[in-house]
């Protein structure tokens, strides 16, 4: 039970993550294999090589850049969409390539689940926040994000239980969340569509002819 209960923290934990901040994860679970915190699953292992951290501390940089700028951040995370979501199944899939193809299969469409959730519902955020004209918003929810991504790998790791109940409530407010981010960020788009191509009122109407 314990077993069942450090892998589905682990891997459904990591697909969560990823769909956040897919590098800052992968990093994270490579960084924590190497030092020997988990042992990683046998389908996880290559993240703890050297060169694929080295990859995904690049990409996290770049990110952690890229997420702190009005604009591109979104940009960013449109791209992403096509990323993180079947990186987080595989995520999942391969932390559960130990037990059965069953519980892989379970795994891999958990896991996308997890990561579309968490995507969703970061990149909906972000784009609401982007109509504020100030930045720090825009910095304090990139860090947050950061600090969660960091934080849930490492919760999964020491304290599986309590992280299950936390993606579980995670899930539930995205499940609540996104429907309300898109119906805002429908009612952003109307208002700027309306701005430009609003018609000229009380136009004057041509005299009649006599």
């Amino acid at each position: 039970m314990d077993d069942l209960t450090n892998t589905l923290a682990l891997s459904l934990g990591g697909a969560w993550a990823a769909g956040i901040n897919l590098y800052a994860a992968i990093f994270m679970l490579g960084w924590m294999g190497m030092t020997g915190a988990v042992d990683l699953p046998s389908g996880l292992q290559f993240l703890q090589e050297p060169v694929v951290m080295m990859a995904a501390g690049a990409m996290f940089l770049a990110e952690f850049f890229a997420d702190k700028i009005p604009g591109v951040d979104s940009a960013w995370d449109a791209v992403h969409t096509f990323i993180r979501i079947p990186a987080g199944a595989y995520i999942a899939a391969n932390g559960f390539g130990d037990a059965s193809p069953a519980m892989e299969l379970f795994g891999g469409a958990a896991g996308g689940a997890l990561a579309a959730s968490s995507h969703f519902t970061k990149s909906g955020s972000r784009a609401l926040i982007n109509t504020s004209p100030e930045p720090f918003s825009n910095w304090f929810a990139s860090l947050s994000e950061d600090a969660v991504v960091i934080g849930s790998i490492w919760a999964s790791i020491h304290h599986p239980v309590l992280f299950l109940f936390f993606l579980i409530a995670a899930v539930a407010f995205s499940i609540w969340l996104i429907p309300r981010l898109w119906r805002g960020i429908k009612f952003v788009f109307r208002k700027v569509a309306g701005l430009f191509g609003k018609k000229p009122a009380d136009t004057p109407a041509p005299p009649e002819k006599s």
